[in-house]
Order: C-alpha cells, then structure tokens, then sequence
C-alpha cells in the first residue's frame, strides 16, 4: 500500500514541480516522497525510479508524438541511438528515473537521521 501511495506521490509532485522548475525538478519529487513515507530496502529505490520513468517516457511520448517527433529524430542522430526517437524517449526515462532513485535513496537517509 506504502509503495502505490508514494508512487502515485512521486508523480503528482513531479507533473507539479516540472511546471515551474528546470529538470531537476523530479529529484525534489523523489526526495520529498521518500521523507514523507517510509519504504523498506530496494522499494526506496525502486519506487521513484519507476515512478519518474514512467512519468518522463509518457511526457516525452507525448511530446514527441505532437509534431510526429522531429526534434527526437535529430537528436536520435547525434546520439547513438541510430536515429530511433523511441529508444531516446527510453535513455529519457532512465536517465531520469536514476536521478529520482537516487534522491529517493537521500530522502531516505534523511528521514532515519532526523529519526534518531
């Protein structure tokens, strides 16, 4: 139930921030989701990278899919992605759902700290 409720969370706050902050904004989601509720072991992590992941890889579907994704073409091309934008939309997600993870890990730490 714990993990559903911050994964929802994470989300919400994520579609929020990301209106008014740059990128990094999703590191302040799973931070602020992992402070407020506390998960177990590999769930700290796991949570808000799926959460981000899945966020980023429909935002930039989405996105891309408006103008038939010809910005994620070129970029597809300069990266060595062989000119695939749906495998840029999933280097997307993973780059940042590792950022969201990795806060949700420090929003963690810090939780046990003020804890103790």
């Amino acid at each position: 139930m714990k993990n559903s409720i911050n994964f929802v969370v994470t989300i919400i706050l994520a579609f929020i921030l990301s209106q008014f902050l740059p990128w990094w904004s999703i590191m302040v989601a799973g931070f602020v989701s992992a402070l407020f509720f506390s998960l177990n072991k590999v769930a700290v992590f796991m949570v808000p990278f799926l959460a981000i992941f899945c966020f980023w890889a429909i935002y930039a579907f989405i996105m891309g899919n408006t103008n038939d994704f010809i910005l994620a073409k070129k970029i597809a091309v300069l990266l060595p992605l062989g000119g695939n934008p749906y495998v840029l939309i999933l280097v997307t997600g993973v780059v940042g759902a590792l950022a969201a993870g990795v806060s949700g890990l420090l929003g963690k730490q810090c939780a046990s700290l003020v804890k103790s």
